[in-house]
């Protein structure tokens, strides 16, 4: 629910006017202008919805790996395709997962015909120093951009916010 309020995405060359390099951006609800109510409303319908038909959900990064831009690059389209496969056809549910240790959210260590250091972003990295300062960067813009809804939100949608030191 925190990152579905959130609404998290980037910004990238070729499909914003002006855009050179990738940058951050946050909608509420991946459509904050169409919303006619407040977006912790739809949080708290989707959260009813995700416990009354006990559903998983999933975030797969369809986005950067292995570097900041100009280092690294997309991930492969052959890895979301096996990730997606991978969720609709159970294979995911008796894997071992492990936590992230800012966004919280916990990694599949395997998952077929992706490489494993994929599942875990820092390990795409070759700069582990570099990976953590962007990771905090990037929690930072989360909890920046959130806070124009923390006041609204229960504890479960807080448990969501990234947290670093």
């Amino acid at each position: 629910m925190y990152h579905f309020i959130s609404g998290y995405t980037a910004k990238v060359a070729g499909t914003e006017a002006g855009i050179t390099e990738p940058e951050t951006t946050f909608s509420a609800c991946f459509g904050e202008p169409f919303l006619p109510l407040h977006p912790m409303k739809y949080a708290e319908m989707l959260g009813n919805k995700i416990r009354e038909n006990d559903v998983k959900v999933w975030l797969i990064n369809t986005g950067w790996t292995g570097g900041a831009y100009g280092v690294g690059e997309r991930i492969k389209l052959k890895y979301t395709r096996a990730m997606i496969s991978a969720v609709l056809n159970g294979k995911l549910d008796s894997v071992d997962y492990k936590k992230h240790p800012i966004f919280r959210l916990s990694m599949p260590t395997e998952c077929e015909q992706v490489p494993s250091d994929i599942l875990d972003p820092k390990l795409t990295w070759e700069d582990k120093v570099k990976y953590n300062r962007a990771a905090i960067s990037l929690a930072e813009k989360f909890n920046g951009n959130f806070s124009t809804y923390s006041d609204f939100a229960n504890n479960e949608i807080l448990e969501g916010e990234p947290t670093y030191v």
